[in-house]
């Protein structure tokens, strides 16, 4: 007999600090002969899980013993495996508890499929949720968990989820962008310190058909002339908002005219071409912050873990 086959031998058998020494064991064979020993009990096997470098095999292998996933903590230590294969994780989320659900789509290890389903699962359940837990979500929760709060407008848990570290322009923009947002979300969204400083945000603000007509008003001057006449484009916005972009358009190029008026030949021509300069290079900047926000500005790293 192999030296190898005698360890399997005696993993089927050993109790105490012999067997916990086995958990360490390199060869897949003896690992496999634990889960067969009486006396390797759960809290044995969680320990096991905790080793990285776990074959792929032993993970089947576990999973596929329906005694072992009776057990809770089996179940979070197997989903959480870095090596746990796909379709054995994703069978594995339906059970796993809320906020459990939460840590693993914030693990940076987590696969990006695996993590929308978590966050998926999470989000499904907000409306069932009791008031604590939804702003322990908003204040801590993943981007699209804390873009779908923001998206419900609940006043106790929309501050908190606009202040949520994770929270990235690209979920602000699609809580903008739903069929009739409550208005309570665009007053938040245009009056918070950091969204309000978006480019991509504020544009969002003027097309929204439920921002108050004072909001609106008050972001005109902060948008370029080619972006107000493209908002003034027949069908873009309602008329009557889009006689005041074109009000604004008409009072910035008077106020132009008017400053070119006060200069010399030699210094107007050296204004407009700065104009011209400067709104070439913004209407450059805010499109790539327009990209940016399409394809999911990440915001604070801390795992997404802006989706």
């Amino acid at each position: 007999m192999t030296e190898l086959e005698k360890a399997r031998d005696f993993a089927r058998t050993a109790t105490g600090e012999e067997l916990s020494g086995l958990l360490y064991h390199p060869a897949p064979q003896v690992l496999l002969a634990l889960l067969d020993n009486p006396a390797f009990d759960e809290s044995k096997l969680v320990l096991l899980l905790a080793r990285k470098d776990l074959p792929g095999e032993i993970l089947e292998e576990i999973a596929s013993r329906k005694i072992l996933l009776k057990s809770y903590a089996v179940k979070k230590a197997l989903l959480f495996h870095p090596r746990t294969p796909r379709l054995i994780a994703l069978r594995l989320l339906r059970d796993i508890y809320l906020m459990d659900l939460v840590q693993f789509a914030l693990s940076p290890t987590a696969s990006a499929e695996l993590k929308r389903n978590a966050e998926q699962q999470v989000i499904a359940r907000l409306p069932q949720l009791p008031l604590g837990q939804r702003i322990a979500l908003a204040r801590r929760g993943p981007a699209r968990i804390a873009g779908a709060l923001v998206a419900e407008g609940h006043a106790q848990v929309l501050p908190v989820a606009l202040d949520n570290p994770f929270l990235t322009e690209s979920q602000v923009l699609k809580a903008l962008a739903r069929e009739k947002p409550p208005v309570q979300v665009v007053q938040a969204v245009a009056n918070h310190r950091k969204w309000s400083q978006s480019y991509n945000v504020r544009l969002a603000l003027v097309r929204n058909p439920s921002a108050p007509l004072a909001i609106v008003l008050a972001l005109l001057p902060e948008l370029t002339v080619s972006d107000l006449r493209e908002l003034a484009a027949p069908g873009v916005v309602p008329d009557n908002l889009a006689k005041y972009l074109q009000a604004e358009v008409l009072r910035r190029m008077r106020a132009s005219q008017a400053r070119a008026a006060k200069l010399s030949q030699p210094d107007r021509d050296a204004l407009a071409a700065k104009t011209q300069d400067d709104e070439s290079a913004h209407k450059e900047e805010h499109r790539g912050e327009r990209e940016s926000g399409l394809h999911g500005n990440r915001g604070p790293q801390k795992s997404d873990h802006h989706t």
